[in-house]
Order: C-alpha cells, then structure tokens, then sequence
C-alpha cells in the first residue's frame, strides 16, 4: 500500500519543522507558501528559520520533499496541515487574518476526502467554525520549542487531535501517519483539545513564574538559585524537564498568548483566573530587567555611555511580529536615540576600553562584587543573557563606562 502524501502549507517555523520530520518519517511531503520568493530561497537551501539539524534533515530526506507555491499541487495530497505562525501583539492578542487567508487558499484546490488539519495555534471555538466537512476537518496540537523544535517534531510526547466526535475513529491516512511517529494518540473534541495546549503553556507559566519569583528572592538573601534547581528536579511532583531558569518573564509570545485567551474566555463565561493576572503582570516586571540593571550599574553614574548588545538586530522582530529583548533594551537605554546603543560589536572598534567588552561565561550571582573576569564585572544573568561592565577605572572616570548584554 502506496503511503499517503502529506502537505504542509506556512512555511514559518512551525510548518518547516514539521513538514521535515514528516519526511524524515518517510513520507513524501508538499510544502507550500502562497510567497514566491520564499519557496525560491528554500528550493534553494535557505531557510526561513534556524534550528539545530534541521537543513541536515530536509537534505536527507529532499527526494521526498517538494516545494511549491502554487496551492493546487496540495490537491494529491491525503492530509493537508495548515502550519503558519500566528504573530501576536504586546499583549499577546492573536491575528488569525493569516491563517483564515491560508485555510481559504488551501481548501479550494483540495481533493474532496482530504484531511484538513489545523496544526497553529488557535483559540477554542476556532476549528469546530470552519467551512470543512467535520468528518475531515481536525486540530492537533503542536509543542514545539525553539532551539529543540527537530527534537520534539521527531519524537513528540503524544499527540492531542480535536475532533467533532472523539469516538469515531480518525480516517486511515491520518491515523496511520500519526501512528508512524510510535507515540500516544488522544483524541477529544475540537474545544478540549484547543485549551489543552492553553493548559500546557499556563503549567509553563506557572514554572516560570515560581523560577523568576524565587530566584529573584534568591539574590537579596544570599541564597543561590542555581544550588535550589537540582533537589527541585530530583522531586517526581516537579521533574528533571521542568521549567526552572530564571529568564526575562515569559519569552516569545506564544505563552503571553495564551493567557490573553484565558482571559478573554474569563471575561465572556464570568470566570476566577486571577492568577493568570499574577502571572502576566510579574512577566511584564521581569521583562525590563536588564534595563533596571543597566541604569543601576552603569547609566546612573554615566548617563552618555554607550551600551553594546550583541547579537540583537536592530528593526527585525522576532517571529510572530515582536521586537526581541535586545531591541527593547536598546529603545530603552536610547530614549529613542540610537547612537547611545548599538547592536553591532564592530561599531565599538577604536573606542577606548571598547576591548574589554566582550561576551563572556559568567556564573556568578547578580550584582556580585566578587564575580571577575577579563570581560569585566558581571552585573547579572536572567537565562541566556549576560551583563558585563567595562574594565578600567580610567574609562569610568573619563564617562567612558561601556556595557554589553549578550543575547
């Protein structure tokens, strides 16, 4: 028996991932994006996005991998996911235009018994709207995680599939492609499984709240953080996975998103979610970390030094349309003036004690006195950032205080 074609159409993180690991699963794959240039760029081995093995994977697997923009050719494929990004404001509002626009674009050129699988993230109420035979028509819920997102798209924990009725078994092209990746298959109704991908991300968000809290607390008692996290993974009821790094509140938009979700069912069913609240407004607290830090540290006592934030790109947003920490710590430290922050490491070339400033490892405590380096003073650490004073008491008393945050 001839194994079904699969479609993926978005090509944004979320549908190149999958749509690789559908290959790598020995499945021919149909990728599409109604944009022209971006199926050019990926025919030619550019990739919209970066993540650990995943140009090794689809160059393994290209013999089963086309790419297109013209949607009819999804019309030979059994299972079409709908896989595109759904980008978010700052405050985790969803614009579901795109997706809507791609589903009209996608089902026109389908063949009648296809598959129609919404894979992004949509709230509950979304999938069961949609103008598609319900016996075709299902959600399944994606955790990928950026940096891991191969990983996790190869071998995922389980599937969660929303369907009109959980009962009736999936149709054979479906189920035996899930079936293929040897793990769990959960079916439910449409709503059950939408807010079961909220419920995973608010558990995040409790994990990360409870890390950021602590951790913070940590620093002003002299405890360390870093010393608590392992007897905190070694407890079952917790786990050696769980969500323990302080970090700059909740990153990427996709947790924020959910939680905006949250509360707008809260407020249309008249429900208690106070906590979800808490969890919001401690994120959005945690977010201007670095920035307190720098003025702190640096800017009170020299307010026309230059700050350096490596690996931030100035005017690109990260996925789903949000600015990146380093962008918001450079419109922060700037006032709108740029020339007091830059994004590029080569700009600070011949300014003096510029040498000093360089990403560096730095395990130390916050704002710990001790924690010296030929980088220079570690002000502090909040997951993968890293704040450094420039050395040399001559820079300082010239005004010539230089700080990089390494993102």
């Amino acid at each position: 028996m001839t194994a079904p074609v699969i479609g993926f159409a978005g090509m944004t993180h979320l549908g190149v991932n999958s749509a690789a690991a559908a290959a790598a699963r020995g499945y021919s794959t149909v990728w599409f994006d109604p944009d022209r240039a971006m199926v050019g760029r990926l025919e030619s081995g550019e990739f919209p996005v970066v993540e650990p093995g995943l140009v090794e994977l689809a160059n393994t697997n290209r013999e089963r991998i086309s790419f297109t923009s013209d949607a009819t050719a999804l019309g030979r494929c059994a299972v079409v996911y709908i896989a595109c990004d759904v980008p978010t404001d700052e405050q985790g509002d969803s614009d579901l235009s795109s997706v809507r626009r791609l589903i009209d674009t996608v089902s026109a050129g389908l063949a009648r018994d296809a598959v129609l699988v919404v894979l992004c993230q949509v709230p509950p109420g979304f999938t069961r709207a949609l103008d598609w035979p319900v016996a075709q028509r299902y959600y399944q819920v994606e955790t990928l995680v950026f940096g891991s997102a191969v990983e996790r798209a190869l071998h995922p924990e389980r599937f969660i599939v929303g369907c009109a009725d959980p009962a009736v078994p999936l149709p054979g092209p479906y189920r035996g492609f899930l079936e293929a990746f040897g793990c769990p298959v959960l079916p439910m109704r449409y709503e059950s499984a939408e807010l079961a991908k909220i419920a995973i991300n608010c558990c995040l968000v409790a994990s990360v709240t409870v890390a950021n809290t602590l951790a913070g607390l940590s620093e002003r008692i002299g405890a360390d953080w870093n010393e608590i996290v392992p007897a905190l993974r070694l407890d079952r009821r917790i786990g050696h996975h769980a969500y323990l790094a302080p970090g700059l509140g909740l990153a990427g938009g996709n947790l924020e998103r959910d939680l905006a979700t949250v509360l707008r069912l809260a407020e249309e069913t008249g429900s208690h979610v106070e906590l979800v609240r808490a969890s919001l407004a401690d994120s959005r607290q945690r977010r201007d970390w670095p920035l307190r830090t720098l003025h702190q540290e640096l800017l009170a006592g020299h307010p026309d030094a230059v700050v350096a934030v490596a690996g931030a790109r100035p005017g690109r947003a990260r996925a789903g349309g949000r600015p990146s920490p380093g962008d918001r710590l450079c419109d922060g430290v700037g006032g709108g003036n740029r020339r007091r922050c830059t994004c590029d490491h080569d700009a600070l070339a011949g300014v003096p004690g510029s040498q000093s400033v360089r990403p560096a490892p730095c395990h130390a405590r916050a704002r710990d006195p001790r924690s010296l380096s030929r980088a220079g003073r570690c002000s502090g650490t909040r997951g993968r950032l890293r704040l450094f004073r420039a050395r040399g008491a001559g820079a300082a008393r010239r005004g010539e205080g230089y700080a990089c945050l390494n993102t």
